[in-house]
């Protein structure tokens, strides 16, 4: 969207996993009773579940979108101009041509590994009055693991940024980290998930504190990992283990504390439809406005503007039509 050209050329690579988002508008929450899905939560299922909500639902309207956390927020860096890649696993199957396939549309470099099982899917069910309940398969996604990194990987690279629904996995966490620091590279996590903090909080303080250098958090991300409900002393906490913390506070705007400076960011006006891939979206703009050199509030700002319109349509990425619509204010930052 935005020419490329006029940035530094500082490059990002993503890792995360690999889903194919669909989103399918439910007549009514008779459906999630039958399919035995808990009305607003997101729940793992394995492939004859995920296969029997999509055959349940064939008849409804549907979209589908190459999605995942990490891919969602390389996407919106990759609309911004700036360099990027993603890492991930998908099946060789019509989904996991799909998703190479928009990685190829949004100008994003593909280091995807192919295998024979089938490609994850994120189904999310929509409910009339716009809730959602998620039917998450991962299926190849969760393959991803140390074997498929080498130090080529992150050559040429300036940032690596991870989600943190892939933490799980240590061995892999470990090994890209390691490597990442190895080639130079500036390390950023989005937490992803409080029962991901809660689940792994040794490691985490562990490696973030040996390793990353910036860390994205929501409010119950920051207390899982530090204790606190207070935000902004959440906030002084997790500025101990990196050297930028990050902690989204909703529609309060986000707390940025770098160099025991701490920069308070508001947000936008917006009618919000559905919140989904709103810190992604935050992700990408505060990434891509750091790897211009942009100060932490413009980071901040680029942030919220990027959050603020994806909330304002279904699914986790904004659409090009709305891209256009942000360009003078987001080249007004840039410039």
């Amino acid at each position: 969207m935005f020419d490329s050209n006029q940035l530094k050329k500082k490059k990002i690579l993503g890792m995360g996993n690999a889903l194919l988002d669909i989103l399918i508008k439910i007549p009514s929450d008779e459906v999630l009773k039958q399919l035995n899905l808990p009305k607003g939560r997101m729940q793992l299922v394995d492939k004859n579940v995920a296969q029997s909500v999509l055959k349940a639902t064939d008849a409804y309207e549907k979209e589908i979108h190459s999605g995942g956390s990490a891919a969602n927020t390389i996407a919106g860096i990759a609309q911004l101009g700036v360099e990027t890649a993603f890492v991930g696993v998908v099946g060789s199957d019509t989904y996991g041509e799909n998703f190479q396939n928009d990685l190829a549309k949004a100008g994003i470099a593909s280091k995807l590994i192919k295998s024979q099982n089938d490609s994850g899917t994120a189904v999310t069910l929509i409910s009339k009055d716009s809730e959602r309940t998620f039917a998450t398969y991962l299926g190849a996604a969760i393959e991803l693991s140390e074997k498929h990194l080498s130090s080529e990987l992150f050559k040429g690279y300036n940032y690596f940024h991870i989600e943190g629904y892939l933490v799980q996995n240590h061995d892999l966490i470990h090994n890209a980290l390691v490597l990442a620091k190895e080639n130079g590279l500036q390390v950023s996590l989005d937490l992803a998930s409080f029962n991901v903090v809660e689940s792994n909080l040794d490691f985490l303080k562990t490696h973030i504190q040996k390793y990353v250098d910036i860390v994205f958090a929501n409010e119950e991300e920051a207390k899982a990992f530090t204790g606190e409900d207070n935000p902004e002393l959440a906030l002084d906490i997790l500025s101990q283990y990196c050297t930028t913390a990050i902690v989204k506070i909703g529609k309060k705007g986000s707390l940025v504390k770098h160099a025991g400076k701490v920069y308070k960011i508001g947000t936008i006006p917006v009618q919000s439809v559905d919140t989904t891939g709103a810190g992604d979206a935050y992700a990408a703009g505060f990434l891509a406005g750091l790897s211009q050199d942009l100060s932490f509030e413009k980071c901040g700002e680029l942030g919220s503007i990027l959050s603020g319109n994806v909330i304002e349509f279904i699914g986790a990425r904004i659409p090009d039509a709305r891209w256009e619509k942000m360009r003078s204010s987001i080249q007004a930052i840039f410039a």
